[in-house]
């Protein structure tokens, strides 16, 4: 009889002979984990191990894992209608359409695609067009922030802000520029957080100028940057952008990739803030990933620009499996549980509860900050608290990988600009109960205590 461990073997042996993992070294002696199930926050792998999922799978599994009304949705649409592309509609896409316009104040057209990356693209693209149509053919480029993370097909990354994700791969899309990203930790000294903010907001405009403002199509960022470091501006940061796009007519795209469904607290994260975005991006936490789903919201009024009679004035962008019905019922009764169950309170409750009971951790000698917004937590190390020196490789990884051993998953800023991979990323499925707060606050307590002499 075969046991559970000589399964494994067989399984990641087939892996490495078959499988070409995501943004994974080339290391044939560091096996993958094979995931078997998920419950809850939790994910069992092949061996019968459990671990608390502290990054939702890649910050998306809001709801946590094994939610029958989600498989139940998905099998009773696909039963009826598995598939029709969206040159045509159908209900579950026009109910989940309607859904997320009121969340979204009713001023938004809704258009569907599969991932963050899709929906960003469609963006640019609408962006480009609206402004040729509107009279100003001059407008295609677009302004986003370093250690910004946008997507990875050709312009998404083009706009993307992480040296190592695009090195090797350029040259991308032409016409994304980029500015500084509001790094309150690292501002310089005697500044007021208030002043450092609108020092960096104005560099928009600053390149808007430098750059003719009749070029410059449209700006996009996240609420705050979060797989570049959880980086959280202050409210006049994003106020002061918002002003710079409505005085020079470029289009602000928020994107809401990560940051929405109750990640921050919020519906939304640019809900936290005085904006009122032009484009809206979304995907991940839309269906937790029980299925691929995303969206690229538009201004009605936006969208009335593509009706301009003329030949080829229509938006001329298909997307197969956009829209997808099963997925879509997903998305529905997705959006159905996190309203019952008050996740985007329940966020925000926990978001606050963890920076509480983690300020400890700003005593250790290599943590230099910890910041967060609803249930997302960043932990920036240092090798020096008075230099912020970022902290080496070595011990980033030893506290991942000795979180994991004490059965908690937890993330880091990887693969994003050379010697500033130094944040660990903190941010597990909404739905985690009392008991698994407590849990991810004793190991990683645990593990920083461990780690307070290690060399690096």
């Amino acid at each position: 009889m075969t046991t559970a461990k000589e399964t494994t073997k067989s399984l990641v042996q087939k892996d490495r002979e078959n499988v070409w993992h995501h943004i994974s070294a080339y290391n044939e002696k560091n096996p993958p984990m094979v995931v078997e199930s998920g419950e809850g926050a939790w994910i069992t792998d092949h061996d019968g191990n459990r671990f608390l999922d502290g990054m939702s799978g890649l910050w998306a599994v809001n709801v946590g894992y094994g939610r029958e009304e989600l498989a139940q949705a998905a099998y009773e649409q696909m039963k009826k209608l598995a598939y029709v592309p969206m040159t045509q509609s159908h209900g579950p896409a026009i109910e989940l359409a309607e859904k997320l316009n009121k969340m979204l104040g009713d001023d938004y057209k809704i258009f569907y695609s599969n991932s963050g990356s899709d929906a960003n693209e469609v963006a640019f693209k609408l962006a480009r067009q609206y402004h040729q149509q509107n009279g100003e053919p001059s407008r295609y480029k677009f302004i986003s922030r370093y250690r910004a993370y946008h997507g990875s097909s050709m312009g998404a990354l083009a706009a993307t802000g992480q040296a190592l994700r695009k090195y090797k791969y350029e040259p991308l899309a032409p016409g994304f520029l980029h500015v500084a990203p509001p790094d309150n930790y690292r501002k310089p000294a005697g500044q007021s957080i208030e002043e450092y903010n609108i020092q960096r907001a104005q560099e928009f405009e600053e390149k808007i100028i430098w750059e003719q403002k009749e070029t410059i199509a449209g700006i996009i960022m996240e609420p705050l940057i979060t797989g570049g470091g959880i980086l959280i501006p202050h409210p006049v940061y994003l106020e002061k952008v918002q002003e710079i796009c409505n005085r020079h007519g470029v289009l602000l795209i928020v994107d809401e990739v990560i940051c929405g469904f109750g990640r921050t607290g919020k519906a939304f994260g640019h809900q936290h803030f005085n904006l009122k975005p032009d484009i809206i991006t979304m995907a991940k936490g839309l269906t937790s990933a029980y299925l691929p789903l995303s969206v690229t919201a538009i201004r009605k009024d936006i969208y009335e620009k593509f009706d301009t009679g003329e030949e080829n004035s229509h938006f001329r962008h298909v997307n197969t499996f956009g829209g997808n019905p099963a997925a879509c019922a997903v998305a529905l009764k997705n959006l159905e549980i996190m309203e019952r169950e008050n996740l985007f309170e329940r966020s925000a409750e926990l978001g606050e509860r963890l920076l509480k009971e983690l300020a400890s951790l700003k005593d250790h000698p290599f943590v230099g900050d910890i910041r967060g917004l609803g249930f997302l937590l960043g932990i920036e190390l240092v090798e020096n608290k008075e230099t912020k020196e970022p902290a080496s490789n070595a011990r980033v990884a030893k506290i991942i990988g000795d979180c994991k051993a004490n059965g908690l998953i937890i993330g880091r800023n990887g693969d994003t600009v050379a010697g500033f991979n130094n944040i660990l990323a903190v941010s597990p499925p909404l739905s985690c109960t009392d008991e698994d707060f407590d849990f991810i606050v004793a190991v990683l307590k645990k593990v920083f205590k461990e780690n307070e002499s290690f060399k690096g």
